[in-house]
């Protein structure tokens, strides 16, 4: 009787799948079709969707309840989904890895077809399949990188004294496991970044004995907090592991409603609006401003633009505007990023930490260097303009993107060793003699925060709660301005 009643229930779920699933087909990865891709689109597509990363160890695939069986539940919710069948790496980690950053390119570059926003695809991995989902969270490039993750019960260390020894050994190899380097940055909540991780939601049993929480999910989700990101996790009190979308589990509903309310509240930008890049250093970053992925300046001129607008932030602290300087901004991958988000308008807010002695002894490079960054944000076009009776080749405002260039609010102490009168007497004059040669918009922030010490932190460089508002007030108006 029982055997009949989980057949029958099974049948049920399966017929209300297919009544929710326009189309399943199956598409190879590799010429040799040991990946391969299972597609389910959804026959009412809200625009999202999900890559589906199966768990196994790194030694088999369990890609039925960590698989496919989440297909009708999710293209029910409109959710196209893509259940990835990775080849084993055997310790050759490149191929899961490079299997599952096809899998995202093609769901990318069918995303019209497929009536999906190119910019709501998530990826959600179980057990090792979490790992592997979050070294493509962490690790892999923007153009291939989930917008939002799901984990559940994830191996995160790649430590088999804290973790599932057999992942461990088969996704590095036995030399690999060797190897304190490797160790360390595919242990995943060592490679998480402020701003780049994808949210993130991880879910997981009490007493799941095969794969400790508190070394693994628990360490990735203390990493996202820790860094300011956005990351939920709940732990149900019972389950053990491998739970995945099995009805078995005895919160199964609770789960589903877990995941389904963490989906809707995620906002999805609006597929026309304009892509808002804010680069800077620590100020951009939102030092001393917690959680500042949700409560900094670039979060703050979000709220102010509206839906209509896109901003994320690429603020990295401590970064120079001087390619000779102590930590130069363009050489991190927020600067890569940023390049690859193909913004439409981008507010530069670099100088700072370029005031510095160990920075300002290369001042004369300051100006190319600014250039070079303009330079590789958008092409030179040129117009006809006159000098000294020679033609001089400027940038066209109207060109893509927009640049605005902001001044660096004023140090009121010299924390850091960072000087405002190398800012104010040589930085914003570079400042605002490339933004009139170059046709780009200024936004003399020094100037503006006339009050420095009620926007300040107590540092006397950083903005506090009431500074980020009081910049994004004047971006946003500069930008709506034309």
């Amino acid at each position: 009787m029982r055997r009949f009643f989980l057949t029958s229930c099974v049948l049920v779920l399966c017929l209300s799948a297919l009544a929710q699933t326009d189309r399943t087909f199956t598409l190879d990865l590799t010429d040799d079709g040991q990946a391969q891709m299972v597609c389910y689109l959804a026959e009412n597509p809200t625009g999202k969707a999900i890559v589906g990363i199966p768990g196994g160890g790194y030694s088999v695939l369990s890609n039925n309840h960590e698989g496919t069986m989440a297909h009708g539940w999710l293209n029910q919710r409109g959710i196209s989904y893509f259940v990835v069948n990775y080849r084993l790496p055997n310790g050759d980690r490149t191929r899961p890895i490079s299997d599952v950053e096809k899998a995202f390119r093609i769901v990318r570059d069918s995303a019209s077809v497929w009536h999906i926003h190119p910019r709501d695809i998530g990826i959600m991995g179980f057990s090792a399949g979490g790992h592997l989902a979050s070294v493509i969270s962490t690790h892999s490039a923007y153009e291939v990188r989930p917008d939002f993750t799901i984990l559940f019960y994830p191996v995160i260390s790649m430590d088999e004294r804290v973790s599932h020894k057999y992942s461990c050994i088969n996704f590095l190899g036995e030399e690999g496991q060797k190897d304190p380097v490797l160790v360390y940055d595919f242990s995943t909540q060592n490679a998480v970044k402020r701003h780049l991780t994808p949210p993130a939601l991880i879910v997981m049993a009490n007493d799941d004995r095969l794969v400790p929480p508190v070394t693994n999910g628990v360490a990735y989700y203390s990493a996202m907090r820790n860094a300011g990101n956005e990351c939920a996790m709940y732990i149900y009190p019972s389950g053990d592991h491998g739970f995945g979308f099995g009805p078995w589990f005895p919160y199964h509903q609770q789960l589903l409603s877990d995941i389904g309310n963490w989906l809707d509240a995620r906002k999805t930008p609006a597929a026309d609006a304009l892509r808002v890049a804010c680069i800077g250093n620590s100020i951009t970053d939102g030092h001393g401003i917690d959680m500042a992925t949700q409560h900094g300046y670039p979060a703050q001129l979000q709220k102010a633009l509206g839906e209509g607008y896109w901003v994320r932030n690429f603020g990295v602290s401590g970064r120079t505007m001087l390619n000779k300087g102590d930590l130069p901004y363009m050489n991190e991958q927020a600067w890569r990023d940023a390049l690859a988000f193909d913004p439409d308008i981008v507010i530069i807010g670099l100088g700072t930490n370029d005031s510095k002695p160990q920075n300002w002894q290369y001042s004369s490079e300051f100006k190319n260097d600014l250039l070079q960054m303009i330079n590789q944000l958008r092409p030179k076009l040129s117009f006809p303009s006159q000098k000294k009776g020679k033609k001089v080749v400027k940038m066209n405002p109207s060109a893509k993107p927009r640049i605005f260039l902001c001044t660096p609010p004023p140090a009121l102490k010299s924390s850091w060793a960072i000087n405002d009168a190398i800012i104010t007497n040589d930085i914003i004059p570079i400042q605002k003699e490339v933004a009139q040669e170059y046709g780009l918009q200024l936004i003399d922030l020094h100037a503006l925060f006339t009050n420095p010490e009620t926007l300040l932190q107590e540092d006397g460089i950083h903005p506090n709660d009431k500074g980020v508002g009081f910049m994004a007030k004047i971006i946003s108006e500069a930008i709506k301005a034309k």
